[in-house]
C-alpha cells in the first residue's frame, strides 16, 4: 500500500471505524482510491493533458515531501464526502437475489464488452466522463461510472463500425449527457454483488 493508500485508508477508518480496508474492506479502499486520483487529476486540471497520469503521480509525490499535512487535511475532508456519496449511491445485493436492473444492464455490458476492449481512445473517453460525473458532484465510483455509461452506448453499436472520429465523439457526448443526468437523480447508481463483488449501474 503507497502512502496516499495509507493517508486514505486511515482516514476512513476515522470515519467509520467498522471499515477494515485492509481485509474484508480492501475492494473499498480500492474503489475509494481510485476515486481520490480521479478527482486529484480533475481538481488539478489535468484531464486531457499528455501524460496526465505521469503529472499526477509527480504532483502527489511533490505534495507528499512539501506538505503532507495539507495533503492529509484534504484528504480527510473528501473522505467524510466520499463515504456519504458511498451510502447514497450504493446498493449490496444479496448472491442470490434476482434484480431486473441488474440482469439488463449485466446483459448491455456483455454485449459491448468485446467492442470496449478494441475501443480506441477508451482512456482519453473515460477521464472525459469522469470529469463530466465530478463537475456534477458524483465523486464515488467514478471509473465504475464512466466505464458503464460508455459501455451502455457501445451496446447500441455492435453491429456497425464505430471507429470513425464522430461515431467516437457522438458515443462520448451522450454519456456526457447521461452522466449529467445521473448527478440530478436520487438514490443508488451501483450495485455490488457480495458474492462476487461485482459492480454494475443501476439507472
Amino acid at each position: 500500500m503507497n502512502t496516499i493508500e495509507q493517508m486514505l485508508s486511515q482516514s476512513l477508518q476515522d470515519k467509520n471505524p467498522q471499515l477494515n480496508p485492509n481485509t474484508t474492506d480492501k475492494k473499498i479502499l480500492e474503489i475509494a482510491s481510485y476515486d481520490l486520483l480521479n478527482y486529484l487529476q480533475f481538481h488539478w486540471k489535468l484531464t486531457g493533458q499528455q501524460n496526465a497520469k505521469i503529472k499526477l503521480t509527480e504532483k502527489i509525490q511533490k505534495y507528499l515531501q512539501k506538505n503532507p499535512k495539507e495533503l492529509q487535511q484534504f484528504i480527510n475532508l473528501w473522505a467524510g464526502i466520499w463515504i456519504k456519496k458511498w451510502n447514497e449511491r450504493v446498493k449490496v445485493l444479496i448472491a442470490n437475489e434476482d434484480h431486473l436492473h441488474w440482469k439488463k444492464t449485466n446483459q448491455r455490458q456483455l454485449k459491448a464488452e468485446p467492442l470496449w476492449t478494441q475501443l480506441p481512445y477508451r482512456t482519453e473517453m473515460k477521464d472525459i466522463i469522469i470529469s463530466k460525473l465530478i463537475r456534477n458532484g458524483e465523486i464515488c465510483g467514478t471509473s465504475i461510472l464512466a466505464e458503464t455509461l460508455i459501455k451502455n452506448e457501445l451496446a447500441k453499436h455492435t453491429t456497425s463500425k464505430i471507429y470513425a472520429n464522430q461515431k467516437l465523439l457522438n458515443i462520448t457526448q451522450r454519456a456526457m449527457k447521461k452522466a449529467k443526468e445521473l448527478s440530478q437523480s436520487k438514490g443508488p447508481l451501483i450495485f455490488v454483488r457480495i458474492d462476487k463483488r461485482f459492480f454494475q449501474l443501476l439507472k
